[in-house]
C-alpha cells in the first residue's frame, strides 16, 4: 500500500445523486484511478417519462469510466464483473445498503462518506435531522463499512457549522463539497499509511431515520423555535406541511417573532403583507409556502390571491 499512488490505486465508486457525483468529480479531477462506477438503474422521469441517467452515471460516461447498474447487488453476474475490476478499495457515497459480499470484496475494504459526525445521526437522513433538532454544528465522516449500518471504524471527520436560519438544502450543498474534500484527504492519508482507524461506540443518542410523511406534519402546540427548526429541516424537500381550508399547505421558510400567541394553530394576517401562525409560545411568521395545486411562492404573492375563510390551520 505504501508504494501506491493516486494513479495506481484502483477504485470502484458507488453512488447515485449529485451529492455523490461531486465526490466522484473530486476523484477524477485529482487524478485518481476510478476503474468503474456502480449506480442506480436509469429511471423514467419528467412529463414524457423518458429514462433519466443518474448524476453519477452522466459524469462517469463523460470520463469514459465503465458503468454498472445492477438491479440486485447479489446478482452473480454483477459480482463476477465487480471482481474482474480488481479494485483495491471501494468508495460509497449516497448509495443503497451493500451486502457483505460486496463491501468486503476489495483488500482495502469499502469507505463510506456520511453526512454527520458519527456516531451521531446514523441513518438515512442525517442532514435533515440535525437541522430539525436545531444543531449548530454537524459534519462529515469517512469510515470503513461493516455489518451494522454506519458503525464502522472512523477514518477522518470534518465539522460543519449550521447557521441559525439555514435550511437542509443549504447545508446539503456545503456538505457535498466538504465530503468530497474529506474523501480525497482520506484516500491520500490511506496511501501514506497515516490514518489510524478509530472504533465507534455502538450506542448513539441521536438518530437519523428515513423521513416519512407523518414526520412532515407540523404541530403548533410546540414552541415557535421547534416548529421553525422543523420547517427549515424539511426545506426544500420533502417540505413541512399543515392543512388550510382542506388543502395541504407546505411551508418552506419561516421567521421567529416575539408576538405572543393565543390558541395554537390560530392564524393572524392582514391579508396583504403578513401571515402568522400561533405556536405554543409566540407567533411564527410564514415567508414562503405552497398551497396544494399551486406553485411555491413568497407569502405576499400568496396573500394577493387567497381569501381567508378560516381562522385555524391544522
Amino acid at each position: 500500500m505504501m508504494q501506491m499512488n493516486r494513479q495506481s490505486l484502483r477504485i470502484i465508486f458507488m453512488g447515485t445523486p449529485e451529492f455523490a457525483a461531486t465526490s466522484l468529480k473530486a476523484l477524477t479531477d485529482g487524478g485518481f484511478n476510478v476503474v468503474a462506477v456502480v449506480t442506480a438503474p436509469d429511471k423514467p422521469a419528467g412529463r414524457g417519462l423518458q429514462l433519466q441517467q443518474s448524476a453519477v452515471k452522466k459524469l462517469a460516461l463523460e470520463h469514459q469510466i465503465p458503468v454498472l447498474q445492477p438491479e440486485k447487488l447479489k446478482d452473480p453476474t454483477f459480482l463476477e464483473t465487480l471482481r474482474a475490476f480488481k479494485a483495491d478499495v471501494q468508495v460509497v457515497v449516497a448509495f443503497r445498503m451493500l451486502p457483505e459480499v460486496v463491501w468486503n470484496m476489495p483488500p482495502m475494504g469499502t469507505i463510506n462518506v456520511h453526512g454527520s459526525l458519527l456516531p451521531d445521526y446514523r441513518g438515512a437522513a442525517p442532514i435533515h435531522h440535525a437541522v430539525m433538532n436545531g444543531e449548530s454544528t454537524t459534519g462529515v465522516t469517512t469510515f470503513k463499512l461493516k455489518h451494522e449500518i454506519d458503525t464502522g471504524d472512523i477514518l477522518l471527520q470534518a465539522p460543519l457549522s449550521i447557521a441559525e436560519d439555514e435550511t437542509t438544502g443549504s447545508v446539503h450543498d456545503r456538505m457535498m463539497v466538504a465530503g468530497a474534500h474529506l474523501l480525497v484527504q482520506t484516500l491520500d492519508r490511506l496511501l501514506e499509511g497515516s490514518i489510524q482507524p478509530t472504533a465507534q461506540p455502538m450506542q448513539s443518542g441521536k438518530h437519523a431515520p428515513k423521513i416519512h410523511t407523518e414526520d412532515c406534519k407540523l404541530n403548533f402546540e410546540l414552541t415557535a423555535r421547534e416548529v421553525h427548526n422543523r420547517v427549515r429541516g424539511l426545506s426544500p424537500y420533502p417540505g413541512a406541511f399543515t392543512m388550510l381550508g382542506g388543502k395541504t399547505l407546505k411551508i418552506f421558510r419561516t421567521s421567529l417573532t416575539v408576538i405572543p400567541s393565543e390558541k395554537a394553530g390560530n392564524i393572524s394576517t392582514d391579508g396583504k403583507t403578513y401571515f402568522r401562525i400561533h405556536c405554543h409560545d409566540v407567533q411564527l411568521e410564514i415567508l414562503e409556502l405552497q398551497l396544494e395545486g399551486k406553485k411555491k411562492m413568497p407569502v405576499a404573492d400568496f396573500l394577493r390571491g387567497y381569501r381567508f375563510t378560516e381562522s385555524l390551520v391544522g
